[in-house]
């Protein structure tokens, strides 16, 4: 079995987008016709999308952190500075980490809504394919 989705509710679909488009340069899929609520489908590459979506009232969970729930991206370690610069540009919080590992990575809050990511070496020594 492969990953296919992962969903991200939101206040701001377009804000929340947006985001991900400016830092981490997804591209927009075609929704469905029988969505029932504001959403954008983004492209993360190799099939793999994220949904963003409407939710009225969401909130986050007060668990997102390096140890809670967060969304692990790889990513080629040559453009690390510059994406820091991206998502910096674009207001997320880099964020320390509590475990250091052999390998580079690092963490950063989503500022629309609080999510938290982290961006691992995409070639990293001993990684799974």
């Amino acid at each position: 079995m492969s990953f296919a989705h992962l969903t991200l509710p939101t206040q701001d679909v377009g804000r929340t987008s947006s985001f991900f488009e400016k830092t981490l340069g997804y591209s927009r899929w075609p929704v469905p016709g029988n969505t029932p609520v504001e959403a954008l489908w983004l492209d993360l590459g190799r099939g793999q999308e994220m949904h963003v979506f409407f939710v009225e009232g969401f909130q986050v969970s007060p668990f997102e952190s390096e140890f809670g729930r967060h969304v692990a991206l790889f990513h080629p370690l040559a453009d690390f500075p510059a994406l820091k610069e991206r998502l910096l540009a674009e207001g997320a919080e880099l964020v320390d980490e509590i475990r250091p590992t052999p390998f580079e990575r690092f963490f950063f809050r989503e500022p629309v809504n609080g999510y938290f990511f982290e961006i691992v070496d995409a070639d990293r020594p001993g990684r799974r394919y």
